[in-house]
């Protein structure tokens, strides 16, 4: 039985496979996770592998919960320079978050090609690799959550309660509330609009992260893959 966890800036994921390709999967909150192992947790396991960008305390929880119930050490994925036929784009490879090289690594080995990767969780990335696994760069923008939240906390004038927000309208809003929360979602659909317009014919679009459904509704195009940083785990162990 193998158990994969994806711990990103704001929850974590698991996905837990058995011999006979069962699969079960789940998400847990950081208060949560600090406080007791999870419930699902309470078997033994073959393999555990770790994409981590939570942090040293979520990290050592991690190890405590978890490492009774293997007798292999636990896996920690890391970013490197070369891995599963990617090629990283970064002068220093370590300063790359791990669930980007990750993604890219599920995306390449998948495709076997040009591709764009999409990851829209509290940050949203944006990578391109060459049909030769090059990694031509990205961009990091903010997600969806993270500018309504960073209006509310750095605008003094912008006051709204969050029950007031309308959502994925891009309309012009006639209040605080729909002006900020359409305003945001009108940048993410000029996101979308702008990565398809630099799409080549040969490159295929992934797309992930907890409002990638939303930007594949917008975009209508793309591969769709809800654990892609998860899938990207086993190439980099490889």
């Amino acid at each position: 039985m193998i158990l994969e966890i994806d711990a990103g800036n704001s929850f974590l994921k698991w996905r837990c496979t058995t011999s006979d390709g069962g699969v079960s999967s789940g998400r847990e909150t950081y208060t949560s996770l600090l406080q007791r192992r999870p419930d699902a947790w309470s078997t033994t396991f073959d393999l555990v592998r770790i994409a981590s960008v939570a942090g040293e305390a979520v990290e050592s929880s991690l190890r405590q919960w978890l490492q009774p119930l293997t007798v292999s050490p636990l896996y920690f994925a890391h970013t490197s320079a070369v891995c599963a036929g990617v090629t990283n784009s970064y002068a220093d490879p370590s300063r790359m978050g791990v669930d980007r090289w990750l993604a890219m690594l599920a995306a390449f080995n998948e495709c076997r090609g040009a591709c764009c990767i999409v990851d829209c969780g509290s940050a949203v990335t944006v990578d391109y690799l060459s049909a030769q696994g090059q990694h031509l760069g990205g961009y990091i923008l903010p997600g969806i959550r993270l500018m309504t939240e960073s209006l509310l906390k750095d605008t003094a004038g912008v006051r709204f309660a969050e029950q007031e927000m309308t959502a994925h309208l891009t309309t012009p809003g006639t209040d605080t509330a729909s002006a900020v929360g359409h305003g945001v979602n009108f940048l993410f659909a000029a996101l979308q609009e702008k990565v398809l317009s630099e799409l080549s014919a040969e490159m295929t679009l992934f797309i992930t992260g907890g409002d990638g459904l939303l930007f594949r509704q917008l975009a209508n195009h793309g591969e769709l893959r809800e654990h892609l940083v998860l899938d990207g785990l086993r190439w980099c162990q490889a």
